[in-house]
């Protein structure tokens, strides 16, 4: 089995003192943060080379930047914060974590200053870094926002890679040379910030009848237990956000049992409900599953706890279990179905030799 992680904090430490990995090889690594959402803005400006930081149109990015950063240090999601300024005056959203938010800020920053040598660049990373840090559970899992929210933004997140995109930053910090200029302090916090997320990650693995399966979209903040994300976020097992855990689990260098039981008991569930003989594609400009006996294997997003049936939803909380029966709105508007599984198995296999 081989990877490029290990699982425990003096694994952390020991590989901290070794040769660091360039971005080249990160940008391999980081791939499966998410299975269902495109690079941000701000995460393209942080693969950009020195002279362009140190350029004019780098200077402005980062202006931009740090203008649309919170009094809590951190950025709003589905917002490009890198082209424009913001406005005095006008109401700035919320920081977050979800959809990559903060996350392609801090990199970019990171980036910037190694750059430039600018120390606002540094005050606001660390600004956001300590953020980043202080919102995780004493579990290890990561809220969508914090401050906490009341409502389901509270809870653990894995529902668009957000936990996981956490959790492959802080290995950037933990690994490479950009980030050099933080202090021993925060790169033991990182460490262990890092070893309580992968222990939340196996703690939060669903059993079924005394099985491991996989993971839903998110858990609950003390329970753990699957809970309602979205209106048509149901409780249940998530065929795209554990397809993206999974990747990342076998990622991990030398891991421990439970990673390879968990990595396992994942692959079994994969393998035991991909759905075959449809395609999942437009029909009549709605998406719908069409019959076809040589397609791919596809998997829904959500599957039944108890049944391993696909499930579906709207926005007034209705479970069905035939795509055709959701809105149109969501129904066109959400990934019902993807190739989550098929991306899985040919990770395990290579992770097996």
């Amino acid at each position: 089995m081989s990877a490029a992680r290990d699982t425990t904090t003096f694994g952390f430490f020991q590989r901290f003192n070794m040769q660091r990995i360039s971005i080249a090889i990160l940008a391999v690594l980081t791939v499966n943060a998410s299975l269902l959402s495109a690079a941000t803005p701000a995460e393209k400006v942080a693969k950009q080379t020195d002279e362009w930081f140190r350029g004019a149109e780098g200077q402005h990015a980062m202006r931009c930047i740090l203008s649309w950063q919170t009094d809590h240090g951190d950025w709003p999601k589905n917002t490009d914060t890198t082209s424009k300024l913001f406005t005095a005056g006008d109401d700035k959203p919320n920081g977050t974590f979800d959809n990559g938010a903060t996350i392609g800020e801090l990199q970019a920053l990171a980036r910037a200053f190694k750059a430039s040598g600018q120390d606002e660049y540094k005050s606001a990373f660390l600004k956001g870094f300590d953020h980043l840090l202080a919102a995780q559970y004493p579990n290890g899992g990561w809220p969508q926002y914090f401050p906490l929210s009341k409502k389901y933004h509270r809870h653990i997140t894995f529902n668009d890679g957000t936990m996981i995109n956490i959790m492959q930053f802080l290995e950037e910090v933990a690994e490479i040379p950009t980030y050099e200029f933080l202090d021993e302090q925060r790169l033991v916090r990182t460490r262990t910030a890092l070893t309580r997320g992968i222990e939340c990650i196996l703690d939060c693995q669903v059993i079924v009848d005394g099985e491991r399966t996989v993971w839903c979209a998110q858990h609950h903040a003390e329970t753990l237990a699957p809970v309602l994300a979205r209106s048509y976020e149901p409780p249940s097992l998530s065929g795209a956000e554990s397809a993206g855990i999974l990747l990342y689990l076998m990622e991990l260098d030398e891991p421990s049992p439970r990673v390879i039981q968990a990595v396992e008991s994942g692959v079994k569930w994969f393998d035991s409900v991909q759905v075959n003989g449809y395609r999942y594609q437009k029909r009549k400009e709605l998406p719908s599953l069409i019959a076809d006996n040589n397609a791919p294997s596809i998997w829904a997003r959500f599957y039944d706890i108890k049944t391993n049936r696909p499930m579906f939803s709207d926005r007034d909380g209705t479970i069905v279990y035939d795509l055709d029966l959701v809105g149109e709105e969501r129904r066109s508007g959400y990934t019902w179905y993807g190739n989550w599984g098929s991306k899985v198995a040919k990770a395990h296999a290579k992770w097996m030799k």
